[in-house]
């Protein structure tokens, strides 16, 4: 599905793509964190090759002086076939030439180690621009509770069925940033700009009764509501079908 708009500096937008044709784009352990290694290196007009790197840990790699940043990132989540990611523009062109580097690289890598070759992903990357305050802080919540789907993958449509275990397989979650939100001290939080967003969050108590409310959500709190004049569309995993 492609873009009516331009990406624009000063703006925010949801990012996302999937595997080509569905697949799985992470396979195991490592390939996730490979991805948080690209988002931080890539982060950069500087260029930057992972082999350089051989050997060195993520910690060690995100300690890395890469300059100044081609964009802000405000959160991200990796799951097994897709990728979210919500950003800031903060310069000209910046959240394309960063995600054509990221998904370059990340092609690369996976299709040398799984001896595969061609595209990994599905097309050019999906952007949805966040026009609205109360669009905004939702997706922080939605981009944060995507890992849910693999336990309950229709919790969205028929309400969550165990919020206790909902929340926990959260907590265990790693590959997003739901940990920098909720005061865990690891070294991927400096994938993040927060500086760059509203604070919606003053503690994160705030975050977590966010998280909670949509957790719970009736008929009454979907996205609907928000009015942010955002279609649904099978090719968009960020929209919730309420």
């Amino acid at each position: 599905m492609g873009r009516n708009f331009d990406l624009s500096i000063g703006e925010f937008y949801h990012i996302y793509n999937r595997g080509n044709d569905k697949r799985s784009v992470f396979l195991e352990p490592k390939d996730y964190l490979r991805f948080f290694a690209l988002l931080y290196l890539c982060n950069t007009k500087k260029i930057f090759h992972l082999s350089e790197f051989q050997g060195s840990t993520l910690g060690e790699i995100l300690r890395v002086d890469k300059g100044a940043a081609l964009v802000d990132i405000g959160a991200y989540c990796l799951m097994p076939n897709h990728f979210h990611v919500l950003i800031h523009e903060k310069t000209e062109g910046g959240i394309s030439l960063f995600i054509q580097k990221v998904s370059t690289g990340y092609t690369m890598y996976f299709n040398k180690k799984y001896q595969r070759s061609g595209a990994l992903f599905q097309g050019r990357f999906k952007a949805k621009h966040a026009d609205t305050d109360e669009y905004l802080k939702y997706l922080f919540s939605y981009i944060h509770l995507n890992p849910v789907k693999l336990i309950e993958p229709e919790w969205k449509e028929k309400g969550i069925i165990d919020q206790k275990k909902a929340k926990e397989y959260l907590n265990k979650y790693p590959y997003s940033s739901y940990h920098d939100f909720i005061g865990k001290i690891r070294s991927e939080r400096v994938i993040l700009n927060r500086e760059a967003f509203p604070e919606y969050f003053e503690t994160k108590h705030d975050f977590e009764d966010c998280l909670k409310d949509w957790l719970e959500y009736s008929d009454e709190f979907t996205l609907e509501n928000t009015k942010t004049k955002v279609e649904p569309s099978d090719d968009d995993p960020a929209i919730p079908q309420g």
